[in-house]
């Protein structure tokens, strides 16, 4: 082995290492499992959104579509309007699961106990009119429990979580009130202290920023946190940047989502989010980067824009394994599950495809930003499953607009040029390797 490969060689490793200790960190780790767990109410949300934008739209008119509009009203107040709200409990819950706590529900309600503590007791509203502003008490917002939210309830609910979980681990904070009580009596006592000290913290800071900085931790994380976050990870080069690592590790044999799945979910769902919250609302649809964008257009097949290579295959490829194993991840990949074509093919180590396998999503996702960005198509406003198959998912994604499907199609097209040559180097080097073999 040459110099230049030992290079190489360790370099991939040391970088793959890396990427490995960043996807399994605790709290990313925690946070990834948090946004699965509740993607379901997101998807549930997208459903409701398109039924009112969309479909009953096409019926109804006036008085009688506002009237139908109030069932996906409500859907959204459930899902979208509560995003917050959720992910605390559920991220303290991942945490604890992760760091092996029993009590993991109790973990749960501390943590969004702990978020409510953090929010502001008194809400500036401004009348119908506009005319007047005055302060109310005893409400929540939607837009602190909401999607504005969202980064908040990560933050307050993995700090709440982690206190709780240290001082319950402390042995003088543990009532022990015996065998001879209920079981869930003897672990509320268990936790009793943790609880009471957890939120007792929480709430003298929320107390010391609302009377000496005249503000609440819900605007301070969403101002000093998670818009400059959001800015960095979704700006066009920031995003295809760590999309683009994130396909490149899928090269080597390491799945996408330890990179994507940390660091570009949290912040592409919130577009996504506020892109259907808009949307629902007839406002002007603010992102074009969300995490609809990304897998409708960047995610055609799967991870790698692999329909591509199998319609490529199916075509012009004379090589029977290639062919056969494209026949048994066809169908799969009409869904964009495409872990038969990833290591069946294989795509792994298999370097002359990886070149287009980490740069057709990025040619198609500059390609519809670019219809997007001048009014060609609509932006992502509704989230679909994954699993819808392509040319639909661009149909819906983007509140029925039949140019998206367009921009998709022209996408495929080129995608399955641009595989073309790097298959037929792929199979010349198989070829090859077998001769030698023999």
């Amino acid at each position: 082995m040459t110099e230049q490969s030992k290079f190489g060689k360790k370099f991939i490793d040391k970088f793959t290492e890396i990427s490995i200790k960043i996807g399994n960190q605790i709290y990313l780790k925690s946070l990834r499992d948090a946004f699965a767990m509740i993607m379901p109410l997101f998807i549930l949300a997208g459903i409701g959104v398109l039924i009112n934008n969309v479909i009953f739209t096409l019926f109804f008119k006036g008085a009688i579509l506002v009237n139908f509009q109030t069932f996906g009203n409500y859907l959204v107040n459930g899902t979208l309007n509560i995003a917050g709200l959720l992910i605390a409990p559920v991220v303290g819950y991942c945490l604890s699961r992760n760091r092996n706590y029993s009590n993991k529900l109790g973990a749960a309600i501390v943590s969004l106990s702990g978020l409510i503590v953090m929010m502001p007791a008194v809400l500036s509203a401004t009348s119908v009119d506009q005319k007047h502003t005055f302060n109310i008490t005893g409400y929540l917002s939607f837009n602190n429990i909401g999607v504005q939210g969202m980064f908040a309830g990560i933050i307050i609910g993995l700090v709440a979580t982690e206190m709780f979980i240290k001082l319950s681990n402390i042995k003088k904070f543990k009532i022990n009130l015996g065998e001879n009580v209920p079981p869930a009596v003897g672990d509320s006592f268990l936790t009793l202290i943790p609880t009471v000290l957890t939120l007792s913290i929480l709430a003298i800071i929320a107390a010391l920023l609302t009377v000496f900085g005249h503000t609440d931790m819900i605007k301070l994380i969403t101002s000093l946190i998670q818009e400059p976050l959001r800015q960095v990870n979704t700006s066009l080069p920031g995003f295809l940047l760590i999309y683009s690592i994130g396909n490149l590790l899928f090269g080597f044999g390491i799945h996408q989502a330890v990179i994507n799945g940390t660091l570009l979910d949290p912040v592409l769902i919130i577009n996504t989010n506020k892109n259907m919250q808009a949307f629902a609302a007839g406002h002007d649809v603010p992102y074009i980067i969300t995490s609809v964008f990304r897998d409708t257009f960047g995610m055609m097949g799967g991870t790698g824009s692999t329909i591509c290579l199998l319609i490529a295959t199916l075509l012009f490829s004379k090589m029977k394994s290639s062919r056969e194993v494209t026949g048994l991840s066809l169908v799969p990949g009409l869904f964009n599950i495409n872990e038969p074509v990833i290591y069946g093919y294989p795509i792994v180590f298999n370097l002359p495809l990886l070149i287009p396998f980490v740069l057709t999503p990025v040619f198609a996702l500059l390609f519809a930003y670019f219809c997007t960005a001048v009014g060609f198509m609509n932006r992502t406003v509704v989230m679909v499953p994954w699993t819808t198959p392509p040319l639909l998912n661009a149909f819906l994604a983007t509140g029925g607009d039949w140019r998206a499907v367009v921009v998709q199609g022209i996408s495929i097209i080129f995608g399955i040029l641009f595989y073309i040559p790097f298959m037929k180097i792929s199979e010349t080097v198989a070829m090859r390797s077998a001769n030698l073999e023999k």
